[in-house]
């Protein structure tokens, strides 16, 4: 019978984004369920046919839904788009009632913005640089706040990657609501503190994020010739990608 490994579960939530700040324990907590659920698939294991109990299929079934989330994670992150939806469809059709089902919808909603207009650039104002849409050969956007965790070690990360490709095409904005606990102020401190020196704005009424679908921060998109050509985890984005789009 096939188990649900706490390493596939951390493979998928590696590049976890912050819904809100206590994502970190709701991860916890997922951990600690596939745990108990893979002891309880032991125990019906061991239990001779016949002796009741309930159907280890439930536990299968959610085995089988994870390996089909990976799946089509991998094929997006392949640029293989088609492939993986048609993976999130086979998902949603054989096990739609699955935990693994309701957690393709942040992949589902990146894949629905791939191939779309970009449109144009829509900020408030800007906490440091200038820059729009068709600045470059290809635009990364990075979607952030203050008070998610995962911003904080990400978006300081996004300067390593300006650093090496800006002078080569590649034009990064990375773009805040200022929510939750967040404030000017802090966003002020946040770019001081890790030295960061790409365009930085606040985007104007939540515009930018509804058009890329955004879900989850940190969340990222690259816009080539005025075309959405990847969406996802800022983390996923690997130079071998970027060269491929400004070269």
């Amino acid at each position: 019978m096939t188990r649900i490994t706490t390493a596939a579960l951390s493979g998928i939530l590696a590049l976890a984004a912050c819904a809100d700040p206590a994502l970190d324990t709701r991860i916890a907590d997922l951990e600690t369920q596939v745990k108990t659920l893979n002891e309880k698939v032991t125990t019906l294991e061991a239990r001779p046919a016949g002796k009741g109990g309930p159907p280890a299929a439930n536990a299968a079934e959610e085995a089988a839904a994870g390996e089909l989330l990976r799946q089509a994670n991998d094929l997006a992150q392949a640029l293989k788009y088609d492939e993986a939806k048609a993976k999130l469809a086979e998902l949603k059709t054989k096990h739609g009632a699955t935990r693994a089902a309701r957690s393709s919808a942040r992949l589902d909603a990146e894949l629905a913005v791939v191939g779309i207009d970009a449109g144009d650039l829509e900020v408030e104002s800007w906490f440091q640089g200038n820059a729009n849409m068709n600045d470059g050969k290809a635009t990364m956007l990075v979607f952030w706040e203050t008070w998610c965790p995962h911003c904080r070690r990400e978006v300081p990360n996004v300067q390593a990657t300006f650093d090496k490709y800006n002078s080569k095409g590649l034009n990064v904005i990375a773009l805040t609501k200022i929510t939750k606990s967040s404030t000017p102020e802090k966003v002020s401190e946040f770019i001081g503190e890790n030295n960061l020196s790409y365009p930085i704005a606040k985007e104007k009424d939540g515009s930018m994020s509804s058009r890329f679908g955004v879900r989850g921060i940190p969340a990222a998109a690259m816009v080539k010739d005025g075309k959405v050509v990847w969406r996802g985890h800022p983390a996923r984005l690997t130079e071998e990608m970027i060269e491929g789009w400004i070269n």
